[in-house]
């Protein structure tokens, strides 16, 4: 199948990879435009790997209130540069993981963040409704894990299925930043406000 410039123009604007990346996605996979996603999302993953030894104290601390004044972000994004701190992409990138803060409210990173204590009442939470439900005992465990696998998703920032598209995790969206921009990306922290609630 020949690759033509429209077939990778598409492939740029559905993924934001290179110009050259979309062709050779395009190439490996006949022209099937599902299958070169899913390459480019993988290559995403295999440089975000390669790169996660490497130091990134550069970045951005951004600032996001919500339309309507009633919720606010602060969060920190680190990279290796301060060049790359600079530029359009990551700054674009930096702000829509804010408005996933404001949108999804987490309430920490990722899941070895959450305070043990939380994820005990989660635990407890969970086999008491299993009991509840009638299931027998030998599968509560395994109904618990499941039930706690979800909760990371919905507490969990880098867990949490990007809001923009529910399809990819925001480990996706921040994998998939890492091999276009090329350098190690990593959301340090993060607080949300929200007006009228009270301080913990």
């Amino acid at each position: 199948m020949e690759i033509t410039a429209a077939l990778v123009k598409e492939l740029r604007e559905r993924t934001g990879a290179g110009m050259m990346d979309c062709k050779e996605a395009l190439k490996a996979t006949g022209g099937d435009m599902q299958k070169a996603v899913d390459h480019l999302r993988q290559k995403g993953i295999a440089t975000a790997t390669k790169r996660a030894g490497r130091e990134a104290s550069e970045g951005l601390v951004h600032a996001y209130i919500h339309p309507g004044g009633k919720i606010g972000v602060l969060i920190e994004v680190n990279c290796e540069s301060d060049f790359v701190g600079r530029s359009e992409a990551f700054h674009e990138l930096v702000k829509n993981l804010a408005m996933q803060v404001a949108a999804a409210n987490p309430i920490c990173l990722r899941a070895e963040d959450v305070p043990p204590e939380v994820l005990a009442k989660e635990r407890e939470i969970y086999a008491a409704q299993a009991r509840e439900e009638g299931k027998p005992d030998k599968i509560i465990d395994k109904i618990v894990e499941g039930r706690v696998k979800k909760f990371y998703q919905n507490a969990c920032l880098i867990e949490q299925p990007y809001v923009r598209d529910d399809k990819l995790s925001v480990q996706d969206v921040i994998n998939e930043a890492i091999a276009k921009i090329g350098e190690k990306i990593v959301v340090r922290r993060f607080c949300r406000y929200q007006l009228g609630e009270k301080a913990a």
